[in-house]
């Protein structure tokens, strides 16, 4: 894959909290190259050298940020210069008031509440 360039079957998954299944073979089995970062900032790190096809992460609520609700607002901003890349956000139900509002200032491919059930991940990935 070359720098900057878009890999056509990339998938980024950040896994900043976790405590879900490995989804990577069922990544692997759809034909995704599967890159894993267990940080935000790490990420970010990776999408200034590369564009994936998909990125699939966690939305974290951070009551504790003054301007931001969650590290997905970071994200978004510079998914916002790949259009061509599509999120997949991983959210609990219970804090589904506050992904809402992010929902109204970002667009997500597809948002999926836990427990993520793996037959709706691969529904979601196909329809890419």
């Amino acid at each position: 894959m070359s720098v900057g360039g878009t890999a056509d079957k990339t998938l980024l998954a950040i896994i900043e909290l976790g405590g879900y299944p490995d989804f990577s073979p069922l990544y692997r089995r759809l034909g995704f190259e599967v890159v894993i970062e267990g940080s935000m900032r790490r990420a970010l790190g990776y999408l200034k050298r590369h564009t994936p096809a998909v990125v699939v992460a966690e939305f974290n609520y951070q009551s504790g940020f003054r301007d931001r609700l969650s590290n997905l607002e970071s994200l978004m901003a510079a998914i916002q210069r790949r259009p061509r890349t599509r999120v997949i956000v991983f959210y609990e139900q219970e804090l589904a008031h506050q992904f809402d509002r992010l929902r109204q200032r970002f667009d997500f491919f597809k948002a999926l509440a836990f427990p993520i059930d793996p037959a709706a991940l691969e529904t979601t990935l196909r329809r890419l």
